[in-house]
């Protein structure tokens, strides 16, 4: 039993402390930080750099930007794959290793050109 806990008292350690600081850091800035005097809605406004605020923070993106973003891990994780998958089968025949790989870039790239097509990638407004 002794030397079980002994191999546990490191992590139970790293638990305290951190779990001690995050506590005394709460308390810290609750007793030590300044409190907003003159609260006025130009004081609790973000600084932006300098810039002044346009618009509201919570505007709501287009979908563009959305499916852009989700066609681009999709095509950023099928390519991750290339490496490993060449890694793994370096002992298969290579005209085998060769004709999978190429059916498989040929999918990608009619996945991709379907999506060129369709103009998933065009920013400017239709007319």
């Amino acid at each position: 039993m002794g030397a079980e806990l002994n191999d546990y008292l490191p992590v139970l350690l790293t638990i305290l402390i951190a779990g001690g600081l995050a506590g005394a850091f709460i308390v810290l800035s609750a007793v030590i930080g300044k409190r907003a005097r003159n609260a006025s809605p130009r004081r609790d406004t973000p600084y932006e750099c300098g810039m002044p605020i346009i618009t509201d923070a919570h505007s709501r993106f287009s979908v563009k930007f959305y499916l852009v973003a989700m066609l681009f891990i999709l095509f950023d994780i099928e390519v991750v794959f290339l490496y490993p998958w060449a890694v793994v089968f370096d002992d298969l025949p290579a005209t085998l290793i060769f004709t999978e790989m190429a059916v498989f870039i040929v999918i990608l790239l009619a996945g991709w050109l379907f999506m060129v097509k369709k103009g998933v990638l065009r920013w400017e407004k239709a007319e």
